[in-house]
């Protein structure tokens, strides 16, 4: 397991884009909107790990109510798994809560699931896969 990235809520992608460029000294990869989850998602590499900055697509979707509620800043973090399958059951074993235990399609190529905060002294935790050629 590795930090695969760092989630981050922002108001504005434009502004933020512009920041995070002057901050890392480079441009992001990507920019890639997820319209399931009603966001759009920005992402720099740094080294092995990812900064992902989400923008809010519509008032109902997660990350505007994640602002609404608390304002820009971090709003996950993300382990990197070889097996997200492996790992919701081994978690669940362990007595971790999930949101959804079935893995979805997330940005960036990405097989995704979130263990609810309740469980995790309130952080938002995502597990990732990389999806293979088959599953894209």
């Amino acid at each position: 397991m590795k930090i695969e990235h760092l989630g981050i809520a922002v108001k504005s992608l434009g502004n933020s884009d512009e920041l995070f460029a002057k901050l890392l000294g480079k441009e992001n990869y990507k920019q890639e909107s997820v319209e399931r989850e009603g966001v759009t998602t920005s992402f720099y590499e740094l080294g092995e790990s990812k900064i992902e900055l989400l923008e809010a697509t519509n008032p109902e979707s997660p990350i505007a109510k994640f602002l609404d509620k608390r304002g820009e800043g971090i709003h996950h973090i993300a382990f990197g798994v070889e097996n997200i399958y492996t790992e919701i059951e081994r978690l669940k074993g362990e007595g971790f809560l999930f949101i959804s235990e079935e893995p979805k399609d997330g940005a960036d190529n990405k097989l995704i699931v979130f263990l609810h905060p309740k469980s995790t002294n309130g952080i938002l935790i995502e597990l990732c896969q990389e999806k293979s050629k088959s599953q894209v």
